[in-house]
């Protein structure tokens, strides 16, 4: 992949449209959306349901690139994190139920950021990423809950989220959690 000249790619300049600006961040993440669809056999197209589903280990900057490249939101349910603060993305392929996992080597972006994303976007994908032992099995499909409300605050929640406490509904908010160590 890296013959392609990213910095001059329309699906670049949209990913930057829709972040606010360029970055590192954004490039690794573009990186790894069309090296994760690549490795996949899936042609970059934006998923219109949880055809597709990415599991992002982060909440930075990459994951809007994710987010305009696949199609993968937080609202269809198929942008699934697991924030732990590594720069590695599960993509998974649900009509082949095949998944990869990608992670980025190590790197120092905060030296020259334009000489680090033109390195992101020119590298080969290899030497951007590892991939490695799938973590997860495929997430199953979005479920849609009834919501309920809150005794104590009266705001709606959806009903898996609720907690039972002395015979009342409460929320997260309201609920105090029980813990002894």
């Amino acid at each position: 992949m890296g013959e392609i000249d990213y910095m001059s790619n329309s699906d670049w300049e949209d990913c930057v449209n829709f972040h606010g600006h360029s970055c590192p961040g954004l490039a690794i993440g573009y990186r790894a959306a069309t090296y994760g669809l690549q490795l996949l056999g899936i042609p970059l197209a934006r998923a219109k349901d949880e055809e597709i589903v990415c599991i992002s280990e982060n909440e930075a900057c990459g994951v809007d690139a994710i987010q305009w490249l696949t199609g993968c939101t937080a609202g269809k349910g198929n942008l699934l994190f697991q924030p732990l603060g590594k720069i590695a993305f599960t993509f998974f392929d649900r009509s082949s139920n095949k998944g990869v996992r990608i992670i980025s080597r190590p790197s120092d972006y905060r030296e020259d950021r334009e000489k680090a994303m033109q390195y992101i976007l020119t590298a080969e994908s290899e030497e951007l990423f590892d991939q490695t032992t799938l973590r997860t099995d495929l997430p199953e499909f979005a479920r849609i809950f009834l919501s309920v409300q809150c005794e104590e605050c009266d705001e709606q929640c959806r009903e898996d989220r609720a907690r039972l406490h002395d015979g009342k509904i409460l929320c997260l908010h309201c609920f105090k959690p029980y813990d002894r160590g």
